[in-house]
């Protein structure tokens, strides 16, 4: 039989079946192809503009890596006029993230940029791995959201930086958008399939250039291009809920190769109806585009469905079916003298027969409103932020026989806070917040 010729060249052999639509390429296509993708989603969503610095997050594993080398590649081939650098975040994890950031070294020297790393115990005066020993591994990754956003708007301050590019690829907003959905979360929803956003917490803002990317795309690029990457998956990951969509996400791409992207774009359609105000709270505007405001960071549930705790096997399922089936003719009814009340409306009794209002007061929206927080100085939508909360809860429960450090002696020390411009800190002994 003769080999497969590439479907786009036609001349060459076709070595990759690309997984987003079974098309049949050879090497050197598949690469262009992928790089020209990605160049077509940065032009279409203007998300550069030239002379701009760009931060790219950078942890050393496939997507960082490979976002690092396709961002130089098409900033010299298409003369973007991006400074680009790497922002990497060291969480404390000894056996993952030390040996990851030996990578993203290893990457600095390779792409020609320099290389900032910021760590959590540096600013929080705790790292991931006390955290764990602390709380355990259920609902872990809620620290480490909250502290990571936190450290990359610290570190990209500390730089001067105002765009921060991460390495979110397709299965990444898949897995979200059924995060979201599962939780019925819609105004995070919105604020999830953005392309672009802005942290309701800093005026720095966040694109991610791969969203359209599938991940097994990603992993053939690096494999075909030779990158130098890490791929040891997070240590206390699989205890995240995200796991569960993730397993979701990639049965309906076996049945389904497209079914990945159809999530996200099912998703983006979504968050179309959600109401401005609660997509857009927070909002601001770059190059002439509405950026949506991302708040809250997504946090980890103790039993949600991601849990063993919170599946039901077929058989409570068909218990519960027809139970609700038996109640359903006395759902919210009572007999009294012979009369049926409905408390159907908070509980109050009305007459069955009595008709019910049929306009309802349209629930009223706050308005986040950002102000400084009280211990950090950080932009929060709350008078203390999300971590200094977190930090609070840690501080607590923490020994009191560890070496304390005075307060003479802290504020003679170059701690990041102090040296980072424009940044006002107010000092409270009961936070860590340096």
């Amino acid at each position: 039989m003769p080999p497969t010729p590439c479907a786009l060249c036609t001349s060459s052999r076709a070595l990759i079946i690309r997984p987003k639509n079974h098309q049949k390429l050879c090497r050197p296509c598949f690469l262009t192809l992928f790089e020209t993708e990605i160049h077509n989603t940065i032009t279409a969503n203007s998300l550069f503009r030239p002379g701009e610095r760009i931060a790219i997050g950078a942890s050393g594993g496939k997507d960082s890596t490979v976002l690092a080398s396709v961002l130089k590649t098409l900033n010299d081939r298409y003369h973007y006029g991006l400074d680009l650098l790497l922002l990497s975040i060291d969480e404390g994890i000894k056996g993952y993230r030390d040996d990851s950031l030996e990578t993203v070294k290893r990457n600095a020297v390779q792409y020609d940029m320099p290389l900032s790393i910021v760590g959590y115990d540096e600013l929080y005066g705790w790292t991931m791995d006390q955290i764990v020993s602390q709380v355990g591994k259920k609902g872990n990754c809620t620290y480490c959201g909250v502290f990571r956003r936190q450290a990359l708007d610290r570190g990209a301050a500390r730089l001067g930086i105002k765009h921060v590019v991460t390495g979110h690829n397709a299965d990444d907003i898949a897995e979200t958008v059924m995060m979201n959905l599962l939780r019925g979360d819609l105004p995070r929803l919105s604020r999830a399939t953005s392309i672009v956003t802005a942290s309701a917490a800093s005026d720095i803002k966040r694109s991610k250039p791969l969203k359209y990317a599938y991940e097994k795309e990603i992993v053939l690029y690096a494999h075909h291009k030779g990158l130098d990457y890490f791929s040891t998956e997070c240590t206390y990951s699989p205890e995240a809920f995200r796991g569960s969509a993730r397993t979701l996400i990639k049965n309906l791409e076996k049945v389904r190769p497209s079914a990945i992207l159809d999530v996200v774009r099912s998703g983006e359609d979504m968050a179309k109806l959600v109401p401005p105000e609660v997509s857009n709270s927070g909002a601001s505007v770059a190059n002439g585009k509405a950026v949506v405001a991302a708040i809250d960071v997504e946090g980890e549930g103790e039993a949600g469905c991601g849990s063993s705790n919170g599946r039901a096997s077929g058989g409570e399922m068909a218990i519960m079916e027809q139970k609700l089936r038996d109640e359903e003719t006395h759902d919210g009814k009572e007999t009294r003298n012979g009369n049926e009340i409905d408390f159907t409306l908070r509980g109050q009794r009305h007459d069955r027969h009595k008709p019910s209002p049929t306009t309802k007061t349209p629930k009223r929206l706050l308005k986040q409103q950002l102000q400084r927080c009280g211990r950090c100085g950080y932009l929060s939508s709350q008078s203390v932020c999300k971590a200094c909360i977190l930090l609070e809860s840690l501080n607590k429960n923490r020994p009191k026989t560890e070496i304390s450090v005075s307060v003479e002696e802290e504020d003679n020390s170059p701690t990041f806070t102090r040296r980072m411009e424009g940044l006002t800190t107010v000092h409270d002994p009961s936070s860590n917040v340096k």
